[in-house]
């Protein structure tokens, strides 16, 4: 299957995540009121995903500070629970992300190698920073768990073109 970057600059297709503990499944890049920092992982099967996210959750305060922050994977509702509860984690995570609308973020999808791994088509890590107005200010996509933004630099950067109104890069 081809696949197809997103285009930055560009507003993404509004959508809903299921998160947990919310009543209601929340929209992303949907005319928010403040900028949203959304981090695709891989799911409860990657342990490389889980020291990632714990860095994110020890950071959660100063990232909400500037910016929501949304964490979200194809897992179901069951392990992504079984995940919150094991390791705490305090920011707003999502479930049951689509292939379609893996697809549509431009990211890369993994077959599972064993049912070890898990049993159904699963992202690998995506990180798109979407400003109130539902436009991708940055992009970060990864084949695979290895690669994936250092996230006291990344803070560092959206605290910078929030503060200072960054144009988008990356359009020529």
């Amino acid at each position: 299957m081809t696949h197809h970057k997103p285009l930055v600059g560009e507003k993404i297709e509004p959508f809903e995540i299921n998160v947990l503990g919310a009543d209601e499944a929340i929209t992303i890049g949907g005319g928010n009121d403040r900028w949203t920092m959304l981090v695709v992982y891989r799911g409860k099967h990657c342990p490389r995903c889980k020291r990632y996210l714990n860095k994110l959750d020890d950071m959660l305060a100063d990232w909400t500070a500037i910016m929501d922050v949304v964490v979200v994977s194809a897992d179901t509702k069951e392990k992504a629970l079984a995940d919150q509860q094991e390791f705490g984690w305090k920011f707003e995570l999502g479930y049951g992300l689509e292939v379609d609308r893996m697809r549509k973020l431009g990211l890369y999808v993994s077959e599972p190698l064993s049912e070890a791994e898990t049993t159904d088509l699963f992202a690998e890590p995506g990180t798109f920073a979407i400003k109130p107005d539902g436009s991708l200010m940055l992009v970060d996509i990864s084949n695979g768990p290895a690669a994936r933004p250092d996230l006291v630099e990344l803070l560092d950067g959206m605290k910078f073109n929030i503060t200072n109104d960054r144009p988008v890069r990356g359009t020529a």
